[in-house]
């Protein structure tokens, strides 16, 4: 059997992204977001999925300084990492596809420190897809430290 990467893709300005199954706990529609001032400019506040908070973030913002206006195709995908689970919203959520590792290539700008989570490309018949590696993602904000710091005080005050 031929090996696959099972992910779901997404977009977000003009381009496709795809981030692998095994990380995103669900696929939630953009709403009750509150907003925590002094956060960085990524941030969108925090919001409560399925009982626990979690931070939430603009994907627009952290690859084009662009924020994503909020329409009926909207999505903020809920991702679980190691560090912890984030909120991050993209213009939609399309599908949920097998990428075959054969068509997997590494990044060539996977040393550029800004685009370290940039974990592959997925060459497919129409389209190109990049692939992110949430963990990664996570760890390379700015910020993310006191992020962690913030939502771990507030799970000890629920």
């Amino acid at each position: 059997m031929e090996e696959t990467n099972k992910v779901v893709v997404f977009q977000v300005g003009q381009e496709e992204y795809a981030i692998q199954i095994q990380f995103v706990i669900s696929i939630e529609k953009v709403d009750g977001i509150t907003p925590i001032p002094h956060l960085p400019n990524y941030v969108n506040g925090i919001t409560k999925v399925r009982g626990e908070l979690i931070p939430v973030v603009d994907f627009g913002k952290i690859l084009y300084n662009q924020s994503i206006g909020a329409n009926e195709l909207t999505k903020m995908l809920v991702l679980q990492t190691d560090a912890l689970s984030i909120g991050v919203i993209v213009a939609d959520a399309k599908e949920i596809i097998d990428i075959p590792a054969d068509k997997l290539k590494q990044v060539g700008l996977i040393g550029y420190q800004k685009t370290t989570y940039f974990s592959g490309i997925a060459n497919l018949d129409s389209r190109v897809v990049t692939m992110i590696d949430p963990s990664i993602l996570v760890n390379s904000l700015d910020g993310i430290r006191e992020i962690q710091e913030f939502m771990k005080s507030q799970k000890e005050t629920i």
